[in-house]
């Protein structure tokens, strides 16, 4: 029933902006729509449309405001008026009593911001739809901003996402495509990520492993996080100046070079993504400044790190190889990576898929932003998947996010930038660098430690193994049939003593060398 109950109070919540109006306009002719319009014209519509749909997202809560703020980086996609409206979701949400963020500071911190703080503005200087933000003095001198949790969110964000597991339990049940994008798990990825940004210690962690991550960049810069001014509902820290990434004229009268800064911007995802497999998921523009700080001045600022994203081995790997295939327009190489990872069916033809991907992906080549989406290809590639039943990966949907928002920012930077070629040098030089003898010689030293308490037990466990291994072949051997011979039975069972034999031995050999050259000193 209380769900039943939200989704009523939704749809009543879009009647009152006239959501369906804007629907009805769109899908009808203008005759039906004036007909429509006039049974309701009690409501008194007098706003422009991208203002009342700007405030019924608004109204409707953090996750509705989340998709406004990703639909405002897609300016391609929608009407001047409505972008503009929705870009004030990104940092301009109506903020809450400033009577209670004291009361937040004071039950959070132990004590009032008069006590704390040396000075503390009251005024919010930024609202969105998790928290606001003041600026205050410390009392070293050191000058702040202070995140504040709006009150009550938890709770208004756990009533929608029991409405996404609902609608998502739905889909997977009777909607054809539903299990094959895996709805449940992608609504559980964003769940994961909407409680995170709910946690301030959370992201000051965030902060804290971007600016070390980035540490001595001429690209960005991450603010410093002051952890004695922080609690789960407090988030302190250092105040940065600049200049939104969204204003572009004002970038320009401060005489930065916008087409340098889209450059510096494709390298910083690139390297989050593929360097420190940790990104910023969350790179709508009001996320994003240009500093114009005298010791950072035209270096990027990354604030709002609620929301980021990790990626383990598989997924960089994966990653990169298609995106080295894709810029080589090796698409045989990317039908083969699906169908490797099993996320392709088996039974997949390589060929047949590679034809498709070459359809999603030829016409964009060679073309700067400003006359292709790449939202478009994604969704292209969406279609060829659903196709050849291809399984979505919800780990990846928020880097797929991602790669929107930075493309909605390239092509307000530098709608000539070409993102393949951008990308390409870093990408190959990345491939480059992976077998690198130094990080082979670094991670054996991480697990020496393992190995030491392995090796006393080594000749044990390879003499039980085989032992285990011979058993098998015997028994396997007893139930052949007579006439078959010993390389028909070898043939027919790869998996025999001798092969692992040699394979236990090789790996004792190499944990005992492994072990001795740390005992005299080489990794030590």
């Amino acid at each position: 029933m209380r769900k039943i109950w939200r989704l009523i109070s939704i749809f009543f919540i879009m009647f009152r902006h006239g959501l369906d109006d804007m629907a009805v306009s769109y899908l009808f002719s203008q005759g039906a729509a004036s007909f429509y319009r006039g049974l309701f014209f009690w409501r008194g519509l007098s706003r422009p449309a991208a203002e009342r749909f700007r405030s019924a997202l608004e109204e409707l809560g953090p996750i509705f405001i989340k998709l406004g703020q990703v639909l405002s980086t897609r300016r391609d996609l929608l009407p001047e008026d409505f972008a503009d409206e929705l870009a004030k979701l990104q940092d301009q949400v109506a903020p809450f009593d400033t009577n209670l963020a004291a009361e937040q500071i004071t039950r959070s911190l132990g004590s009032s911001p008069e006590t704390l703080f040396a000075s503390f503005d009251m005024e919010p200087v930024a609202s969105a739809s998790i928290a606001q933000v003041h600026f205050a003095e410390l009392k070293d001198g050191r000058r702040a901003a202070v995140k504040i949790l709006r009150p009550d969110i938890l709770r208004r964000i756990e009533r929608d996402i029991e409405l996404m597991y609902a609608f998502a339990a739905l889909g997977e049940r009777y909607w054809q495509d539903g299990r094959r994008l895996r709805l449940t798990e992608v609504v559980h990825e964003f769940d994961i990520s909407l409680h995170n940004e709910t946690d301030l210690l959370y992201e000051a962690a965030n902060y804290s492993q971007l600016r070390r991550n980035f540490s001595g960049s001429d690209k960005l810069v991450v603010p410093e996080i002051y952890w004695e001014y922080c609690s789960s509902e407090v988030l302190t820290m250092e105040r940065m100046e600049g200049i939104p990434i969204s204003h572009i004229d004002a970038l320009k009268e401060a005489g930065f070079d916008l087409t340098q800064l889209s450059y510096n911007g494709v390298d910083i995802f690139l390297t989050q993504v593929f360097d420190h497999a940790f990104f910023h998921a969350d790179m709508h523009p009001g996320n994003i400044l240009i500093s114009t700080m005298p010791e950072t001045r035209g270096k990027f600022i990354a604030l709002d790190l609620g929301i980021v994203g990790m990626l383990d081995d598989f997924d960089r790997e994966y990653l990169s190889k298609n995106f080295i295939a894709f810029f080589r327009r090796d698409y045989h190489l990317v039908a083969q990576t699906h169908i490797e990872c099993g996320w392709a069916p088996p039974e997949t033809r390589a060929v047949e898929l590679e034809a498709a991907i070459r359809t999603c992906c030829e016409p964009v080549f060679d073309r700067p932003l400003k006359d292709f989406s790449f939202g478009l290809v994604l969704m292209r590639l969406f279609q060829t998947s659903r196709r050849f039943n291809i399984e979505i990966q919800p780990q990846l949907i928020l880097l797929q996010k991602t790669m929107l928002n930075i493309e909605g920012l390239g092509r307000q930077l530098n709608p000539d930038l070409d993102l393949w070629q951008t990308a390409k040098p870093f990408l190959e030089n990345w491939m480059r660098r992976q077998p690198d003898i130094r990080k082979l010689i670094q991670r054996i030293k991480m697990e020496s430690i393992s190995y030491s308490r392995i090796l006393p037990r080594l000749p044990l466990l390879i003499q039980q193994f085989l032992e285990k291994n011979a058993a098998k072949g015997g028994q396997a051997d007893h139930q052949a049939s007579p006439r078959e011979d010993a390389a028909e039975r070898q043939n027919r069972h790869p998996s025999s003593p001798h092969r692992f034999s040699w394979l236990a031995i090789g790996i004792g050999i190499g944990a005992v060398l492994t072990y001795l050259a740390r005992l005299h000193g080489f990794l030590g």
